[in-house]
């Protein structure tokens, strides 16, 4: 089967899931609060499948790219059943609202919070503190002074300039801040010493603070094998609560450095990354696919809190402004927001598809 179509099964799969549970989270609160649900649908567009259950119309719709729960008295223009007025979305107060809109992020993230907890009790978990790695030569990038001087994957690095070295992370040390200075590295290769003279080249590399000047000499970590170990139910979802922080804050960080330039716009991504990076992951197997997911789940948590008009972040920013000014916002205001709102929304989407296309077509850039 081309891999085309796995990334396509995979990306259904993927988006589904989080479409899904980002939903759910919508209908079960919305349920739980009073407030009636006159559809649960997953994708937009014509329904191709569905079925009605009490009030609510239950359907999978044509387009997968998202999904909708919609809710009595929703729109404050819908003309409202007297008897259903009570159980509209509208006539609720603030705070079951505010329940509402946050359920459905609230789930993306528990989602990813169940994900790591079954992978921490099932696989297991790496030991902590990190094991160090050892100064093994885990691969030799070519062109660069160390394969030039001749060191192979598989050397042992045992000084550098007479300094014993064990550690990978003293051996990097030493070589970035070597300010391009000739470097007589002793390495151990099959039970032989040998000596080499390699002068390191300067290499801009990203720090948080931006890029830097560094000094390298091509050679690379070793991937070693690092023993996992299983958990408890305790351990393995208070584990799981700080992985999903974790992610999150890594999230918060990149949105910031996107607004102040230390990341590239470019490294936005749309349906076609998301695809790919499922087809990827889907291959390697579901441990892999459902990481994918708990990630890309805190991501779409985060993104729907954008107080931008259309967005869940958008809604509760209204129900803010009703909160201090002790009015709803007038339909005509809102109006105008939410086409704001959706323009923003599109041209994100453009900009990422954009992205996308540049990355699969020009995957080394357009060389210049």
């Amino acid at each position: 089967m081309p891999s085309i179509v796995y990334s396509i099964i995979y990306f259904i799969i993927v988006i589904g899931i989080l479409v899904f549970v980002h939903e759910l989270g919508h209908f079960l609160f919305a349920k739980r609060l009073g407030i009636g649900v006159v559809t649960f649908s997953l994708g937009f567009g014509p329904k191709i499948i569905g079925k009605k259950v009490g009030e609510t119309q239950y359907q999978i719709s044509a387009f997968p790219l998202g999904g909708f729960v919609k809710l009595i008295g929703e729109n404050p223009e819908e003309k409202i059943k007297e008897e259903d007025i009570s159980r509209s979305f509208t006539a609720q107060p603030i705070w079951k609202r505010t329940c509402v809109l946050l359920a459905g992020s609230f789930f993306n993230l528990f989602l990813a919070v169940v994900i790591f907890s079954l992978i921490n009790m099932i696989v297991g978990i790496p030991p902590t503190p990190p094991p160090s790695l050892p100064s093994k030569i885990g691969g030799i990038s070519p062109g660069l002074p160390a394969e030039k001087a001749g060191l192979k994957k598989g050397d042992v690095v045992i000084a550098i300039d007479g300094k014993e070295v064990s550690k990978w992370e003293d051996l990097a040390t030493i070589i970035h801040n070597s300010e391009g200075k000739e470097l007589l590295i002793r390495v151990k290769r099959n039970g032989e010493i040998l000596d080499f003279e390699i002068k390191p080249q300067v290499h801009k590399g990203k720090t948080p603070s931006g890029e830097k000047d560094i000094f390298i000499i091509g050679i690379n970590a070793p991937i070693e094998e690092i023993t996992l170990q299983k958990v408890g139910p305790l351990v393995a979802i208070g584990k799981g609560f700080i992985q999903t922080w974790n992610f999150t804050k890594l999230i918060l960080v990149s949105i910031v450095q996107l607004f102040t330039g230390e990341i590239s716009p470019k490294t936005i991504g749309g349906p076609i990354m998301i695809a790919q990076l499922a087809g990827e992951q889907g291959k390697k197997g579901l441990l892999d696919l459902f990481v994918l997911i708990a990630v890309l789940g805190v991501n779409l948590g985060i993104i729907n809190l954008f107080p931008i008009p259309v967005l869940d972040g958008g809604h509760l920013l209204f129900l803010g402004l009703e909160t201090i000014l002790r009015k709803p916002i007038s339909i005509k205001k809102m109006e105008i927001a939410q086409q704001i709102g959706l323009v923003i929304i599109i041209l994100l989407m453009i900009f990422a598809f954009y992205n996308d296309l540049i990355r699969y077509f020009f995957p080394g850039g357009f060389g210049f």
